[in-house]
Parts: C-alpha cells; sequence; structure tokens
C-alpha cells in the first residue's frame, strides 16, 4: 500500500466496518484480563508485558517487510513512534507500579476516566470539537462504566479510598488518553501496519529497559507450558490485532470516537469472567450498561444516521 492509497483509505466515509473493527478490538482486550490474571503467578507483570510487544513486533515484521518495504526510519520518525508507544508503556509501567499500594477495583474506577481524557487531548492538539452533547455523553459514559465497576452499590463507591497508589495509576491514566491522539497527530501518510509495527517495536525497547533487571535474572525454564501459551495469545490477539485495529480506526473514527469503547471494558469483563464460570454479576449491573451504551450511541454519533424513507 502506498502513502496515496493509504490516505485516500482514510479519506473514505466512515461506515459499520470501522465500528466493527473497534468492536472486535475492544473484545480482544476484555480476554486479556481472564488470560492475564491465569497466568500473573508464572512471570513477572513487567517481563508479561515486554514479551507482549517483543512477540508481537517479531511476528508482525515480515509482513511491514515483504509488503510494505520496511526499512529503517529517519531519526524523527523514530522519535514520533517513541512517543506513541511511550503513551502504552507509561501506562503499563504505572498500572503494576500502583496494584502494589492500590486494588483492582480502584484503577477499574479511574480507567473510567480515560475517554475524557482523550476528548480534552484531541481538543487541543487536534482541535477536535468537544460539543455539549459529546461532553454530556463522556459524563454519562464514565458514570456508566463506574456503575459497572462497583456493581450498582453505592456503599462500594463510597466506601472507595484514594491513595499514592492511585495517584500514580491516573498518571497512567493521562498517558493512555494520549495515545489515540497522538497516533492521528504524528501520523504522516505511511500505511499503517508500518506505524503498528513501529509502535510495537519502539515500546519492546522501552520495556526492555525498564525490566532489565528482572529478565537477566529470570529463569526462563522454571516457567511452565501454560504462561507461554498465555503469553502468546495476548501478543497475537491482545496486543498485536488490536494495536493494529485501534491505530487504523483512530485515522478513521477519530481519537475519541475509538476511546469511548473503552468504556463497555467492564461490562465484556464481567460476562467473560461469568461465561468462564464465575458467579453472575447481578441485575444491578444492567442499569450501568444500558448508560454505557446510551453514551456510546451518542459518541459514535449513531443516533444521527440518516434514516433512508420507504418508498
Amino acid at each position: 500500500m502506498t502513502e496515496r492509497s493509504s490516505d485516500s483509505l482514510y479519506a473514505l466515509p466512515v461506515g459499520w466496518r470501522d465500528h466493527g473493527r473497534m468492536l472486535v478490538a475492544t473484545l480482544l482486550i476484555a480476554t486479556s484480563f481472564p488470560v492475564v490474571a491465569a497466568i500473573a503467578d508464572g512471570l513477572d507483570s513487567l517481563v508479561l508485558t515486554f514479551l507482549r510487544f517483543l512477540v508481537a513486533a517479531l511476528l508482525f515484521l515480515p509482513i511491514a517487510v515483504f509488503k510494505y518495504g520496511l526499512s529503517m526510519p529517519k531519526f524523527s520518525d523514530l522519535g514520533r513512534y517513541a512517543a506513541i508507544s511511550a503513551c502504552m508503556v507509561g501506562f503499563f509501567w504505572c498500572m503494576f507500579e500502583a496494584l502494589v499500594t492500590t486494588t483492582a477495583l480502584n484503577t477499574g474506577a479511574l480507567f473510567a476516566f480515560i475517554p475524557g481524557i482523550a476528548a480534552i487531548v484531541a481538543a487541543v492538539l487536534l482541535k477536535d470539537r468537544l460539543g455539549r452533547k459529546k461532553l454530556i455523553a463522556l459524563i454519562l459514559g464514565a458514570v456508566g462504566a463506574l456503575w459497572v465497576v462497583f456493581r450498582g452499590d453505592p456503599e462500594r463507591f463510597l466506601g472507595l479510598e484514594l491513595n499514592r497508589g492511585d495517584l500514580i495509576f491516573f498518571a497512567g491514566c493521562i498517558c493512555f488518553g494520549f495515545y489515540t491522539p497522538l497516533v492521528k497527530f504524528f501520523h504522516r501518510g505511511e500505511a499503517m501496519p508500518v506505524m503498528t509495527f513501529w509502535t510495537l517495536a519502539t515500546g519492546a525497547l522501552w520495556l526492555s529497559l525498564l525490566s532489565l533487571p528482572t529478565l537477566l535474572a529470570m529463569d526462563w525454564s522454571a516457567i511452565e507450558l501454560r504462561v507461554y501459551l498465555g503469553t502468546l495469545y495476548l501478543a497475537v490477539f491482545t496486543t498485536l490485532i488490536t494495536f493494529f485495529l485501534t491505530q487504523f480506526s483512530t485515522m478513521r473514527l477519530g481519537p475519541t470516537r475509538v476511546m469511548a469503547y473503552s468504556y463497555m471494558n467492564p461490562a465484556l469483563v464481567l460476562a467473560l469472567t461469568w461465561m468462564l464460570g464465575q458467579p453472575p454479576p447481578g441485575l444491578m449491573v444492567l442499569p450501568g450498561v444500558f448508560i454505557v451504551l446510551a453514551a456510546t450511541f451518542v459518541l459514535q454519533g449513531w443516533l444521527n444516521l440518516p434514516v433512508r424513507k420507504a418508498g
């Protein structure tokens, strides 16, 4: 794909296929939570993330080379890709550091603010218009996501106590909020698989520096096969594929609409864990799910689609 064909592709009208790609990406991201939970006891979290990025980059390398004639980018271009990957690496590092002193419930609550952060960054960096309707939808989406996180129990919400770990994780949320706006801001017409590969490669480099002491001290032969298989799944489905789909969709839908899909993560994670044998979340979760769906409809502009008249 040439740069010109890439540009023309992004100029095509947005359709349901574009939203379908993000729905697939969102579902794949939701599957990462039970997989990570199943193998987290067998591998250091930072090393696990490094392997996800590294394996994904290595698997994507042949495609980038043979189909797109991948070559070493200029230093300035490498800086663009490194800045994008730094957002994701910063998020993961903050998350791991935060979980030392905070809880998964707290991080789930703070995660609900990421679409709003992305919308503010896009408004400043890309001059995206943040109108009243979009602002209300972002607030409702956060409310709905929080409702799901706290299972509709106000006592859980009122009992939330913020600590140093929560401040660290919120810094990570800010990093994540910059991710999709920077993808669009730094795109220079290259094919999206090329940008995806270099984002993964520079991310692996950042993570290798962060996890180097642990990497050197590890006994790789002591790691169970299930951990390797789980890591391979995470690298292919929840890293390589989701990175490409997210970056491609960002060019087509815009950062705010792409990040709005993260409102659906808590509900999807609950549904997946239920399917895997966990107790059902309960009916009190349903209002939050409906609020999230309504906010998503507004943010995606689905309520404004033209209706074809009969005859």
